[in-house]
């Protein structure tokens, strides 16, 4: 089984060249080759409260929060499908 996971393409622009002037990281969005998506952000799993009712966090997964900005920024580049 093939566990590497390669980038396809930046949705948006960098959030670097937006607003962040981290040289270490920055929030970002990428498409995956897979189809799927992968976000870089802040992990806020162990701060975020109580989640709705019919949404679930698995010990595997993290709550991630990424800047308003940079989503909306990246919706042109989101598929319709």
């Amino acid at each position: 089984m093939n566990t590497t996971i390669a980038f396809r393409r930046r949705l948006g622009s960098s959030h670097r060249i937006l607003t962040c002037h981290n040289t270490v990281g920055c929030p970002d969005i990428f498409e995956l080759t897979d189809g799927d998506f992968a976000v870089i952000g802040s992990d806020i799993t162990n701060e975020a409260g109580k989640l709705p009712a019919d949404a679930g966090c698995a010990p595997h997964e993290r709550i991630i929060r990424i800047p308003r900005s940079l989503l909306v920024h990246a919706k042109r580049d989101i598929p319709e499908k």
